[in-house]
């Protein structure tokens, strides 16, 4: 029940919050973006678009056109959990994106946060 309300909250709210994070460190809302289109293959003005509209969280990770192989590689803690060990698969994307916005805030590479 806990991660419907997750799954429900607007997304260009969430992503305000993302962006603000990683402001605060020095970092951009470009980032942000790459990061973001990196994960979920949304192209920069698709996420533009969504930033605008009003779509849940849980929507933009169904919808996404094609989520990053390379995601699997993403392993750490967020909120005190694992994100590879996250049984419910939508959540565990969720979990991925906040993992990589982390990074970034605390000012890893470009190349290290997209796993290149």
């Amino acid at each position: 029940m806990e991660n419907e309300k997750v799954y429900q909250m607007d997304f260009s709210k969430i992503y305000g919050l993302l962006v603000n994070k990683v402001l605060k460190k020095g970092r951009t809302k470009e980032e942000v973006d790459e990061v973001i289109c990196w994960l979920t293959g949304y192209s920069r003005e698709a996420l533009a678009d969504m930033t605008t509209q009003s779509i849940a969280y849980g929507d933009f990770f169904r919808n996404a056109p094609k989520m990053n192989e390379k995601r699997r590689l993403i392993k750490g803690v967020v909120c005190g959990v694992r994100v590879e060990e996250i049984t419910e698969p939508l959540m565990q994307e969720i979990r991925y994106l906040d993992k990589l916005i982390d990074e970034l805030a605390k000012g890893k590479s470009m190349d290290k946060v997209l796993r290149t």
